[in-house]
């Protein structure tokens, strides 16, 4: 039995949404300009593309942020993804940043032991979100994020590292979404036909660190989510029962990663518990 198609998009009407919900959240922090990394990947290929046309070329500083093993194809499409956009690129190698952190842990050797492969991982994220913020407050810039739905319902991302931001245009936008709104918008081919990867490590795939392929993941999130199907009814329209049930898991594990951190409670208005103002109500 084939699965379920991953879900559609008006391209059109996304592009419009986005383009106008950057532009108009940006100014209302009385800010006009954004910073962001470029990773080489679709989805900062696809921010870059939606804030050069919010904001104007000249208002987005794209950041390429390599660390000494990353893949020299990934430079290379970083520069291709901000000369598509019109925006200017610059450089901000994390190395001795990040060896410095690895030799303190003393315990964080680069070797195949995955789980200092993930710790590394993690802290390079980190560091390239110090820079990002960083240089936010040097060109009084807000951080765009750059973590789609997928990302985020599956908490394939790091906490304070590369799911941060100020604004985050794709997180109602599964993969396969921003696959087909980055073709809409000419993100170049060379960066559409590369396997979505971190580049954690050499040889590195989402794919394979989420074990599912993204149109499988797609389809069975955005029906477990936005349609709210039963459990029974995604086994009976092809699922694998250990698929959803393992994909649920993820999902349900990984919501301290999408939420503010929990306050414990003392006072009769909480922040973010009962204190929750919509974030341009005025004072």
């Amino acid at each position: 039995m084939s699965l379920p198609a991953p879900p559609n998009l008006n391209v059109g009407l996304a592009t419009q949404v986005l383009v106008g919900f950057l532009r108009e959240e940006t100014q209302r922090t009385g800010l006009s300009r954004a910073v962001l990394g470029l990773s080489g990947g679709v989805d900062s290929a696809l921010v870059v593309e939606l804030a050069a046309r919010a904001l104007g070329p000249g208002n987005v500083v794209a950041l390429a942020m390599p660390y000494r093993s990353s893949a020299s194809i990934s430079l290379e499409l970083a520069r291709l993804s901000a000369e598509h956009a019109g925006v200017r690129l610059e450089f901000a190698d994390v190395s001795a940043a990040a060896d410095a952190i690895f030799a303190a842990a003393g315990d964080l050797p680069d070797g195949p032991d995955r789980g200092a492969r993930l710790r590394r991982g993690n802290v390079l994220a980190r560091l390239r979100m110090i820079t990002l913020y960083d240089r936010s407050a040097r060109e009084q810039a807000l951080v765009l994020g750059t973590t789609n739905k997928t990302e985020l319902l599956l908490g394939y991302g790091t906490l304070h590292g590369d799911m941060a931001s100020a604004l985050n245009p794709l997180g109602d936008l599964y993969k396969c979404q921003v696959f087909a709104l980055s073709r809409h918008l000419g993100v170049p081919d060379a960066i559409l036909a590369r396997a979505p990867s971190a580049d954690l490590w050499e040889g590195q795939t989402d794919e394979q660190e989420l074990g599912a392929s993204y149109p499988e993941l797609d389809a069975l999130l955005h029906r477990m989510v936005d349609r709210r199907t039963s459990r029974e009814r995604l086994i009976e329209l092809g699922f694998a029962p250990a698929f959803v049930d393992a994909t649920a898991e993820r999902v349900r594990r990984s919501q301290f990663k999408r939420r503010t951190p929990i306050i414990a409670k003392l006072a009769n208005r909480t922040i973010n518990l009962d204190w929750r103002y919509a974030r341009d109500w005025g004072t």
